[in-house]
């Protein structure tokens, strides 16, 4: 078996039984912000395109999934490797593209070509990448692989099942634009964003400990931010406000946590070759002065490419739609979001006030307790967005029904908020959609039937976690002040009062054990 990067979370893998193009992306992305780090316009693009026997998309994020890329590259009668999602978003995207070979990969169901074993392991919940996120497993006979790309699984073993990989591809760098468009103080992003930066890290690392291969290839990040106005957001930041871990920074903090496992640089132009057990890697594309240039002295090169690449922005640019008039611009957004909002109740409740939107000109107000777009007057906001009149337009022109994966990954845009993360805010702006909003509604319903508990440290908490359902008693650690952290995303929570630390709502039904084992009388009720 043998696996070329391809950029990012791009990979081209060679088996005996047919040939995998994962994640091919040339970018820019996400209204021209994102490009592949490093540069991987070198690549023999027209070989890998030719030679492809099946193409596996991962997630519909444009960082993952590249239209431009896939007409000019790839055939239309190539099988699709289609994940099972709760939503036909992604498919439908594919089709519009021309492809009709698709193939519908169960959930967890291993796929048979001769020799080839592929095994797709998709995520369903709201805050699974734009609902729906998917690792890729192949076995040939002669190697496998684990391509988790940005997946974040709760059910280990179901993915483990397909046998512990000889080569495990994993994100370790972010996709988020959190601290960065932040209206927070310099000294706050810092925090911030080492804060989360740190939190990457933590999952990373778990996840490779679990797999437990012995051979690692960090990838799927960081971006490259070329436009001037994000240029300092590259990497950990100019001024360290940034969270963009790059592939040689988390080589080196595996090596000193888990000197057990063997890191591998994985960057385009990379060829891993897996035979009995065996891995080994060159570099095809790069030479070792080239991936030391790029590396160690990153600035220089990233002032390189945004100065060749301006050509690219301006083309994006002009793929913008006008810019629509305000009153034009407020009516379209009220006929479009008024709908959802009405059969949005959970979300509402979960917002549960007033957000603000400065779009160019027009000053709105999203009412989410009454379910009103309406002008801005006077409101008190718990949000407060500011974002280009063009990327807005662009959205309404094209239907976009997850902002996202367009606006808010972009980091083209302002946020500030007056108290916690919410989520439900967020996951309402990228449900944009009937479908969406009523499968996110059900998940979030469905999500209240939480009645096992089990034993963490001196408590008696909830199994699942109120986020994303993992299992506690495996990723969940209790301190000695009795705050629980879920080691999948970092979230917290106070154990004496149930209170989520990372986000509004999401409470956690926790009950404190005295000596005797016996829970405590004033513990017996859960707390909310």
């Amino acid at each position: 078996m043998r696996i070329t990067g391809l950029g990012h979370a791009g990979m081209f893998i060679e088996t005996v039984g047919g040939n995998i193009i994962c994640d091919p992306v040339l970018g820019p992305s996400f209204f021209g912000s994102w490009f592949p780090f490093p540069d991987n316009r070198g690549l023999d693009w027209e070989r890998f395109g030719r030679e492809a026997d099946f193409l596996y998309i991962s997630h519909r994020h444009r960082d993952h999934f590249d239209p431009r890329l896939l007409e000019q590259y790839i055939r239309k009668d190539i099988e699709v490797l289609l994940p099972e999602y709760p939503t036909d978003d992604l498919e439908k995207d594919i089709r519009a593209l021309g492809y009709t070979n698709i193939t519908y990969a169960p959930a967890g169901e291993i796929i048979q070509r001769g020799e080839l074993k592929l095994m797709i392991t998709p995520l369903r919940a709201p805050s699974d990448g734009p609902i729906g996120d998917s690792s890729l497993s192949v076995d040939d006979g002669t190697g496998s692989v684990l391509n988790q790309n940005d997946s974040h699984p709760l059910d280990l073993d179901r993915l483990m099942h397909f046998g512990k990989p000889d080569a495990y591809f994993t994100q370790v760098s972010g996709a988020i634009w959190w601290p960065m468009v932040y209206d927070l103080p310099l000294d706050a992003k810092q925090n911030f964003a080492q804060l989360k930066r740190d939190a990457q890290n933590k999952r990373a690392m778990y996840y490779i400990e679990k797999v437990d291969a012995a051979h690692v290839f960090p990838m799927a990040g960081p971006p490259m931010f070329l436009r001037d106005d994000l240029f300092d957001f590259n990497g950990v930041g100019r001024n360290g406000e940034s969270i963009f871990t790059d592939q040689k920074q988390f080589l080196a903090h595996m090596k000193e946590l888990a000197p057990q496992y063997d890191g591998r640089l994985f960057i385009p132009g990379t060829v891993v070759t897996v035979a009995g057990g065996e891995v080994t890697t060159q570099q095809s594309l790069y030479s070792d002065a080239e991936i030391e240039h790029i590396f160690d002295e990153k600035w220089d090169y990233l002032e390189e490419q945004r100065a060749s690449r301006q050509q690219e922005l301006r083309d994006e640019e002009a793929t913008r739609a006008e810019v629509i008039p305000p009153a034009e611009m407020l009516d379209s957004i009220k006929t479009w979001w008024e709908p959802l909002l009405k059969k949005s109740r959970t979300i509402r409740l979960g917002v549960g006030g007033n957000v603000r939107f400065r779009i160019g000109d027009l000053d709105m107000v999203v009412d989410f307790p009454r379910a009103k777009v309406r002008e801005y007057a006077g409101e008190e906001c718990i949000y407060w967005y500011t974002i280009p009149a063009d990327l807005v337009s662009t959205n309404i022109r094209d239907h976009e029904i997850d902002w996202s994966n367009s606006i808010f990954l972009s980091m083209q845009f302002q946020v500030g908020r007056s108290g916690k993360f919410n989520e439900f805010l967020t996951t309402f702006l990228k449900c944009l959609s009937v479908d969406r909003i009523e499968y996110v509604e059900n998940w979030y319903q469905e999500q209240t039937d939480q009645t096992e508990d089990a034993e963490i440290g001196d408590w008696i908490v909830q199994r699942r976690c109120p986020h994303l359902r993992a299992d506690l008693t495996k990723t969940g650690k209790v301190d000695e002040d009795g705050v629980l952290t879920c080691s999948m995303h970092d979230w917290k929570w106070d154990l004496k009062t149930g209170r989520c630390l990372s986000t509004s709502g999401h409470p956690i039904r926790s009950s404190r054990i005295i000596e005797t084992g016996r829970i405590a009388d004033e513990d017996l009720q859960p707390t909310s």
